[in-house]
């Protein structure tokens, strides 16, 4: 009997210890927390090398733009009458214009003109296709087909003319680029509001949705506490991505000459002054384009890190 009960004190011993060694292993410890949704976005995203390095691109670019006008020796706007198309050196580090402005002022100057239409631009359509999209689908019926009229419209008018011609009858430079960013956000939105609308039809008739409505709660209300914060994910790669697209609208109006009006600048201003002596001069063209594509593949680079970590589905992201 006695080595009976000394053989089941150790057999429950070795069992406790099994179970206490389970429980402490590192995978099942972390495996029972509970990771919450902000935390496991945040996780997947710091895991993605190249987002991280479009981050701080991004925050670099921003830095330069905001406390770099103050460390410059030239003002964008100064004329040096004594170096005309100068080279670069000591005195202008990354050479002058044809009119003798300073080529890097200039570019901190125009990348922050770019920088804030880009933002601008990115906000204004985000929030006007999830008012419109939201609204379309919420209410239905006329409301709907009016909305979805007016998506029609603006997609079929020729929005590169209209901007073109409102900013060249535009008479007052020290704004144009406010004006700039009103026309490319009223022409940005329309096909993520189409995507709102669709999503917002799946989830209008949800239980969470009735119940806020029986609850007496108002379609404003309800649209901005209960339906866009779940489609927040598509939202804030929208946002993003919208980032981009107007930098390059800019830019491209703003080559053409459609864009931001003299003596203000921007990126696109450089390169369409840079690229009739890109030849011959290259340090004008240089500069800004590289910063241009630099600008963008970091923004790109913030939208699919975000997409990836919002995306549950992708393995992009590594294991949660």
């Amino acid at each position: 009997m006695t080595k009976q009960n000394s053989d089941a004190h150790a057999t429950s011993s070795m069992a406790v210890a099994t179970d206490e060694s389970l429980a402490t292993t590192p995978e099942l410890a972390v495996a029972s927390r509970r990771i919450g949704r902000r935390r496991l976005i945040v996780r997947r995203f710091l895991r993605n090398r190249l987002a991280l390095v479009g981050s701080c691109g991004i925050l670099v670019l921003v830095l330069v733009a905001i406390i770099g006008p103050f460390f410059l020796p030239w003002a964008y706007d100064a004329v040096d009458s004594r170096a005309f198309l100068a080279p670069p050196s000591a005195s202008h580090w990354l050479g002058t214009t044809q009119v003798g402005r300073d080529v890097l002022a200039m570019t901190v100057h125009g990348m922050s003109r770019s920088l804030i239409i880009g933002f601008l631009v990115a906000i204004m359509q985000t929030a006007i296709s999830c008012a419109m999209g939201a609204t379309a689908a919420y209410f239905g019926k006329w409301t709907e087909r009016t909305i979805m009229w007016v998506i029609d419209l603006f997609q079929i008018i020729p929005s590169f003319l209209v901007i073109a011609v409102l900013m060249k009858g535009h008479s007052n430079p020290s704004n144009s680029w406010i004006l700039m960013a009103l026309l490319l956000a009223a022409w940005g939105w329309m096909m993520t509001a189409r995507v709102v609308r669709s999503l917002t039809l799946s989830l209008k008739q949800r239980e969470y949705i009735l119940a806020a409505r029986y609850m007496g709660l108002s379609p404003v209300k309800i649209i901005i506490r209960h339906i866009l914060p779940n489609i927040s994910s598509l939202l804030i790669v929208d946002l993003t991505l919208g980032v981009g697209y107007a930098i390059l609208a800019e830019t491209g109006l703003s080559f053409l000459g459609f864009g931001i009006m003299a003596p203000d600048t921007s990126l696109g201003t450089i390169i369409s002054e840079g690229s009739r002596l890109a030849s011959s001069y290259p340090w004008i063209f240089a500069t800004p384009a590289i910063i241009l594509v630099f600008l963008v593949m970091c923004v790109n680079a913030i939208g699919d890190g975000l997409r990836d970590a919002l995306d549950p589905n992708s393995q992009s992201g590594g294991r949660a």
